[in-house]
């Protein structure tokens, strides 16, 4: 008997996904529970474990779209009573799996991040020096290894498109029929002068979800600018303090978090959206921080953000960080924001126009902060000065309560002993 390997449902909105990489390949024995595939949505990519043991038969290749509860393949139970795993045969020598060669003939274990980039842009692990603890690959090993290929230093046979690579000669074809997935996305073509790859599943995602949100919405962008030297003076006397007791460094992102709360409860409408026919409004306050990793933006989500103090946002905050880099964000971590946050500040930005976030109404933008001369009474004076974006939907928000929503968030953030009447 044969069980069917279906792709589950991962989230309400969710229909579909691309199938971006094969654990296992056709004829290995897998275990029940044993991670199978990964599957990537606009959402977030995720392993997927097997539903049974058995030999697997693939049917669908890796790097293709698929259905939520559509058949990719098949687990042979039969096989499952007859076999243990350590009797399994291994894959033939010239067909080994990027990353999964890699690792055994490392003699390590790659985690998460480094996997991803190795299989994504097809490093043969083994030419590669593990700067880890027991020579363990890390991340910055392998980006090293990468632009010392773009650079050239890498033998020139690893740089030739497919097309013009001379054919491997017939006597040293596998002689196996077995079905293998192709690598996903495909090894660069490089020239003299360019160097061309398939997008990865997740960046087609987020391209695609970007161009919704500007076409299903009213976008518009409103601008005003805050001086920090308030939160700045109270991070520096209470920092060293605050992290002993807590554990954690006391940032801006909970400042902010704090104020967005604040003013979502002095603006209502911004903590709504649009379903279809209807106006929905949230009444919790569920905030989403926009968080940069190697393949992409996320937005992992602070739950009850109203009902958390400073330390335990600070904490959610970092627990997120570490996750996404480390690419273990859940499906349930990045749903059902009612707004977000995005700090461009960090790479430099001076000011920039948010995209929203569907189906949120809302998204701050914040910015660098730079000291510039303002005007302090009748005097001039050198402040922190930050610049902050609020892009809305104008069908849901009108630009009065956008503009009322923005000056609140400064309020609170040039004066934050306000924050602290929200507990």
């Amino acid at each position: 008997m044969s069980i069917e390997i279906k792709v589950p449902a991962v989230g309400e909105s969710i229909t579909s996904g691309v199938l971006s990489a094969w654990h296992k390949q056709t004829g290995d024995f897998v275990q029940d529970g044993e991670p199978l595939y990964a599957l990537e949505t606009d959402k977030i990519s995720t392993d997927v474990p097997a539903a049974g043991s058995g030999r697997l038969q693939i049917q669908v290749d890796a790097g293709q779209e698929v259905q939520i509860g559509q058949v990719i393949g098949t687990l042979d139970e039969k096989a499952a009573a007859k076999a243990e795993p350590s009797t399994a045969p291994p894959p033939p020598a010239t067909q080994k799996a990027p990353g999964k060669d890699a690792e055994a003939e490392a003699g390590t274990t790659l985690s998460p991040a480094v996997r991803r980039i190795v299989e994504e842009e097809y490093v043969p692990v083994s030419e590669v020096k593990g700067t880890g603890k027991h020579g363990q690959l890390t991340k910055a090993d392998v980006v090293q290894y990468l632009e010392s290929r773009s650079a050239g230093s890498v033998p020139k046979k690893d740089l030739e498109s497919p097309a013009t690579a001379e054919p491997e000669p017939a006597a040293l074809a596998p002689a196996t029929t077995e079905r293998r997935p192709p690598v996903s996305p495909e090894k660069p073509v490089t020239t003299e002068r360019t160097s061309r790859r398939k997008m990865t599943p997740l960046r087609k995602k987020i391209a695609a979800q970007l161009v919704m949100a500007q076409q299903n919405a009213a976008m518009l962008t409103t601008f005003n600018e805050c001086d920090m030297t308030a939160v700045m003076k109270l991070r520096a006397q209470y920092q060293e303090s605050f992290q002993k007791r807590h554990g954690v460094k006391l940032g801006f992102m909970s400042f902010f978090i704090k104020a967005v709360v604040d003013a979502l409860k002095t603006v209502p409408a911004m903590n709504a959206r649009i379903d279809g026919d209807d106006l929905v409004e949230n009444h919790y306050y569920d905030v989403g921080v926009a968080v940069g990793t190697d393949r992409g933006l996320v937005v992992p989500v602070v739950r009850d953000a109203d009902r958390k103090d400073f330390a335990t946002l600070e904490k959610d905050v970092a627990t997120y960080a570490t996750k996404a880099r480390d690419g273990k964000l859940q499906l349930d971590d990045l749903m059902g924001g009612v707004f977000t946050i995005t700090n461009g500040g960090i790479y430099g930005s001076l000011l920039s126009t948010p995209i929203l976030n569907p189906p949120q109404s809302g998204i701050l933008g914040m910015h660098k902060i730079q000291s510039r001369p303002v005007a302090v009474g009748e005097q001039i004076e050198l402040r922190p000065m930050m610049y902050l974006a609020l892009s809305y939907d104008h069908r849901v928000v009108d630009g009065k309560e956008a503009v009322t929503f923005l000056v609140r968030v400064k309020e609170c953030i040039e004066d934050p002993t306000r924050l602290l009447l929200q507990g």
